[in-house]
């Protein structure tokens, strides 16, 4: 899957220079037939997943001197998040398919580098290969807004790369000090390996609170927490739709994936220590993210903030080491995927035919665009949390888990979802309702490429809110790991 990936975005270069449109069919159908692979795989197998069962575990010697394995593994959690990346993977594409008109092949080959590295994180099991990837989804996600972004566009990929770039050095560190702590621990058995690095002796002092802060610092700057959020609107503003869609769809996910995977299981004393501090910070961000996209009129920083709310419920969920609040986290990062997904999609389109995104230029544009504005009505009811769609799923389980462990926050956390309704009904009345715009020419409706998108995470958006269940069997085993340590 990560080969077919890395190998089309090379190919996609190649192509380019003879024939651009070429070059994006290569990019799609490399990134369907990635997304088909642990499909077809799956339905051919359909395995029990139960307990701790691992549905692949892959593992070659790589660097053996230094304990180093090329080992990859997939479990219910990763299979879920490999499945909403090859979704949001194809819908990038064809977002960029009329967007994208200059130095085509390069655009394409970060694109799919980028998925490649996204993909990876999801799968490694060797903490070394982790962070590997780690950076292999970092770079290329600069240069996409780097180059193709709009006019503000260095300065929020500079952004974007010190913020990360800090964080994953300080998670470096803390893999180096777990690796030689264990490596003393056992006779000098040096390992990066995820599975023997869990046997390693740290408890709840002060050197295990240090490496678990490394870890846990650089996953909260990509969530984004409060108050390491600030890289996250200019980077979504600047960057070219698909670009966005990934940033809110997958790599915000990568960093709420990596708690789950990586801090809990590695650090549950260290974890558990820091539980009421980071639930606070969860709370915070839920009302500040909130507050603050009420307050904007840039359509896209405004989807932006309200990412930092809906992964304030995220952190929230986490650290309540509750069953049924973290298989609401998981809930969340698919339905945000989708939904938040869609309304960048959304603005990207809307972007296209009126050449702004300010929301005080636009008004009435229900009339002219009947087919866009229902669409982005459902997608604004699911942001808000409207029954029968997944964020609903998502964010009742997490408040209900949440509550069983502290009443007060959950119940400030609610109302963020008071919050939600306002920025999320605001939206539509600004763009859609409302008084008229002067319009020289009445826009474009959707196209037959733009419905394939949305049709798309409607359909998802919809099965996850009315039927969730599959989704919790497949990580009920992961779930129950985490709140048993």
């Amino acid at each position: 899957m990560i080969s077919i990936l890395l190998i089309g975005g090379v190919a996609c270069w190649l192509v380019a220079q003879r024939d651009p449109l070429a070059c994006k069919w290569t990019a799609l159908v490399a990134v369907v037939a990635a997304f088909l692979l642990p499909v077809v795989w799956y339905l051919r197998h359909t395995p029990v997943v139960d307990g701790n069962a691992w549905l692949i575990d892959y593992q070659v010697n790589w660097i053996p001197a230094f304990g180093i394995g090329f080992h990859l593994a997939m479990d219910g959690l990763s299979f879920v998040m490999i499945l909403l990346t090859g979704l949001l993977g194809i819908l990038a594409v064809l977002c960029s398919w009329r967007e994208i008109r200059e130095k085509t092949g390069f655009y394409f080959f970060n694109l799919l580098w980028t998925l490649a590295g996204i993909g990876g994180v999801f799968v490694a099991m060797d903490l070394f290969l982790f962070y590997f990837f780690w950076e292999v989804m970092l770079v290329p996600m600069y240069f996409l807004i780097a180059i193709w972004g709009d006019f503000n566009r260095r300065n929020a990929a500079y952004k974007f790369f010190i913020f990360t770039q800090t964080g994953g050095l300080l998670m470096l560190l803390s893999i180096l000090a777990l690796y030689f702590i264990h490596g003393q621990q056992n006779n000098g058995n040096y390992t990066f390996d995820y599975f023997a690095l869990l046997n390693t002796t740290l408890g709840n002092n002060a050197t295990a609170r240090w490496i678990m802060l490394g870890f846990l610092i650089a996953f909260v700057i990509k969530l984004p927490m409060v108050p390491l959020h600030s890289w996250l609107p200019d980077a979504h503003s600047e960057a070219p739709t698909a670009g966005s869609l990934i940033l809110a769809g997958l790599l915000l996910k990568t960093g709420a994936y990596g708690i789950i995977r990586f801090v809990l299981p590695l650090f549950p004393d260290a974890s558990a220590g820091i539980a009421g501090w980071a639930m606070l910070l969860g709370v915070v961000g839920i009302i500040y993210g909130a507050l603050l996209a009420y307050a904007q009129t840039d359509l896209k920083r405004l989807v932006a903030y309200t990412s930092v709310s809906h992964m304030g419920f995220v952190l929230l969920g986490v650290f309540s080491f509750n069953q049924m609040a973290l298989q609401g986290v998981v809930m969340q990062l698919l339905t945000h995927g989708v939904s938040t997904g869609a309304l960048f999609a959304l603005a990207g389109m809307l972007k296209e035919r009126l050449h702004t995104r300010d929301i005080n230029q636009m008004g009435g544009l229900w009339t002219a665009m009947p087919h866009m504005g229902a669409l982005a009505m459902v997608f604004v009811m699911a942001s808000l949390g409207l029954p029968m769609l997944g964020n609903f799923i998502a964010e009742f389980l997490i408040l209900l888990g949440a509550f069983e462990v502290n009443p007060v926050l959950s119940v400030i956390a609610s109302l963020g979802l008071v919050l939600s309704a306002l920025y999320s009904l605001r939206i539509m009345q600004k763009v859609f309702f409302g008084q008229i715009q002067t319009i020289t020419d009445p826009p474009a409706d959707v196209s037959a490429r733009e419905w394939i998108i949305m049709a798309s995470l409607t359909i998802a958006i919809v099965f996850l809110g009315l039927f969730p269940q599959p989704v919790f069997n497949l990580v009920s085993g992961v779930v129950e790991q985490v709140v048993r340590l």
